[in-house]
């Protein structure tokens, strides 16, 4: 065993002797996980940081501790959660240096951070950019959301903290004043399909001129650009014109856009940020990955949102704690006020704040219905992007916590579930789903229509039919068999496909999740597991639940509105059967034939007009008797 002393002049804590503990773990991760444990348990009581590393000496985690003896006992001892335990699988050998207050082992994990940027710590690597409305500089503009900024004369409304909002705004557009949609703009002899449901002004085929067309964009721009009353008397102006020159239902229309803009303003997620600086901080963590949110106001503007993708293997206070101390710096100092969503574990960050970067700060929970609304957007945008980084990344998280918790033999990197729907023995459906690596694999995707039952409301049997017809034939093509089957329901559904793989001579694991508690039914077993619902392998077993769940309902719901949707066409005169499935397949439900116009209607079916226009109103009366 190696003893160093630090205390080289220039050092931080060059007046306080340091001392430094390195030992060098067996290969062997059982022998090093022991001898870690041995080695954490001769801790002193004392502050300090302590370094992980991994088998090449690499620094992979560092972190600071008031009493390092409590702190690194606490990664050997209760239940560990999933981030621990990869982080002491990671770690070959375990050194620690002293300081004398917990202050000053703050100051030297910040240091020792910037100087080995560890894969667990925080350290600061700029996200994504936000999302913009661009308005095109065209003849006829376009109006979309994008992230690059192109200096060719468009306009550019945002940043907008999220795309859920981007979203809002673009729907309202299309329902109240249409733009052209297409790409590129080519000369045409008749408008598509957008031009005919009210969608967009058909400039391609001289619909409108120039002059009326850049009458919509100028209404786009001042919705986007917050002038929602300017827009609002405009409007009310032309509403009025229009009543007065008994053009009624322009007039209605008018006055429909006026309550729809009205209502959207005052639900549109828009802040009234206060006058003053003021910094919000949110954070969301899923296992080791961690987003941090910084919503910048200054002089009561929105004027800068800072996103932050991260790696930590620490618990949330001190990561939250890292991560201030990383962010704020000379040339980016702290406003007088920063809220966040929890001030414990943040005494320390003050005392930071002020001795090195002179700033008195207040850190604080929001207090008033504004700073609440300011930090759920910046929440938002944590919890939003965390989600795509793991639909990107895959979750070995819950993947290595399903391993641990169903005893398998390797990681469930394929997982398939199976669901049943039906409506009183009708249209019944099973879905399968699989997930690959944690997360959605679509191409996996199979529906199966159940033709077993004779209108029998029986999921056991559905339950085996689809996986009798799946398996079966996965073995015939010499297909992937899934890691891991899971069933939503309990033992009577993991008992019936169980069956199945039993006469098909295949041993894979298989489940059941049950909705209400989400306990989990292993086959063969006498009871259910039931976990914490923080834990990230039930979250992964949820998921694949809830979306084998949602395809099959979707099945479903398609199959009974063909199904009402035929007979109701063909009830019309001069519709027949072909006809009626010529335009199901054009349309795919009766609510676009309802917002088609009866000459696209016409186009596409081969019927007159005036037939077309009955197929359109008895569409109509349909969805709203069905409303």
């Amino acid at each position: 065993m190696d003893w160093t002393i630090l205390a080289g002049e220039g050092s931080t804590f060059s007046q306080n002797p340091v001392i430094l503990l390195s030992m060098i773990m067996d290969d062997n991760k059982a022998q090093a996980a022991s001898s870690l444990k041995d080695r954490a348990k001769q801790a002193p009581d004392s502050p300090g940081v302590y370094l992980y590393k991994d088998s090449d000496g690499t620094v992979i985690y560092a972190g600071k501790a008031k009493s390092l003896k409590a702190r690194l006992a606490s990664y050997f001892s209760g239940k560990r959660d999933v981030k621990t335990r990869m982080l002491v699988s990671k770690a070959s050998s375990l050194d620690w240096i002293l300081a004398e207050t917990e202050y000053e082992a703050l100051l030297l994990e910040s240091n020792l951070i910037k100087e080995y940027s560890p894969k667990y710590n925080i350290n600061l690597k700029d996200g994504k950019t936000y999302p913009s409305i661009r308005i095109t500089n065209e003849d006829f503009p376009r109006v979309f959301r994008t992230r690059r900024i192109i200096n060719d004369g468009s306009r550019y409304f945002g940043p907008f903290p999220s795309a859920d909002i981007i979203d809002r705004y673009l729907d309202l557009i299309r329902r109240l004043f249409p733009l052209r949609r297409c790409k590129t703009l080519r000369n045409r002899d008749t408008p598509c399909m957008y031009y005919h449901i009210g969608r967009c002004p058909g400039p391609c085929a001289g619909k409108i001129s120039k002059e009326d067309y850049a009458l919509i964009v100028e209404k786009v721009a001042a919705l986007l650009s917050g002038k929602v009353d300017e827009l609002v008397a405009s409007l009310k102006k032309e509403m009025e014109e229009a009543a007065s020159a008994l053009q009624f239902e322009k007039a209605a229309k008018l006055r429909d856009s006026v309550k729809t803009i009205e209502a959207f303003h005052g639900e549109s997620g828009i802040i009234d940020f206060a006058q003053g600086d003021r910094d919000y901080i949110a954070w969301a963590f899923d296992g080791s990955l961690v987003d941090f949110a910084v919503f910048q106001t200054r002089g009561g503007k929105l004027l800068g949102r800072d996103l932050y993708r991260e790696r930590s293997a620490a618990p949330e206070e001190e990561a939250a704690a890292s991560f201030i101390v990383a962010y704020y710096n000379k040339e980016r100092l702290p406003p007088p006020e920063i809220f966040v969503k929890e001030t414990q574990g943040l005494e320390l960050v003050l005392d930071y704040l002020k001795k090195h970067l002179g700033r008195e700060v207040e850190i604080k929970i929001p207090d008033e219905k504004r700073h609440e609304a300011a930090m759920a957007m910046a929440e938002y945008n944590a919890r939003e992007d965390i989600r795509k980084r793991r639909r990107e990344t895959g979750d070995l998280e819950a993947l290595e916590a399903l391993r641990n918790i169903l005893d398998l033999e390797a990681l469930p990197e394929l997982i398939e579930g199976f669901d049943i729907a039906q409506l009183s023995g009708k249209f019944s459906v099973a879905s399968l789903v699989t997930f690959k690596s944690g997360i959605p694999n679509k191409k996996g995707y199979r529906i199966f229509k159940i033709r077993s039952l004779d209108g029998a409301i029986d999921d056991f049997a559905a339950m085996r039919e689809a996986a009798a017809r799946h398996y079966t034939r996965v073995l015939n093509d010499e297909g992937e068999l899934p890691d891991l089957i899971l069933i939503d329901g309990g033992r009577g559904q993991v008992s019936a496909v169980g069956s199945i793989l039993e006469a098909l001579g295949v041993d894979i694991p298989l489940i059941g999740l049950a909705e209400g508690n989400e306990e989990i039914w292993p086959r063969h077993a006498k009871k259910a597991l039931v976990l914490p619902k923080n834990n990230p392998g039930l979250r992964l077993l949820v998921a694949v639940r809830d979306e084998a769940h949602r395809f099959a309902t979707s099945m479903n719901q398609k199959l009974r509105g063909k199904t009402v949707g035929f007979p109701l066409l063909e009830a019309v005169k001069g519709v027949g059967p072909v006809r009626a499935r010529r335009l199901m397949d054009a349309f795919g439900s009766l609510a676009a034939v309802a917002e088609a116009e009866p000459a696209y209607i016409a186009q596409k079916s081969g019927m007159d007009k005036e037939t077309a226009a009955l197929v359109r109103e008895a569409a109509a009366m349909a969805l709203k008797g069905n409303a």
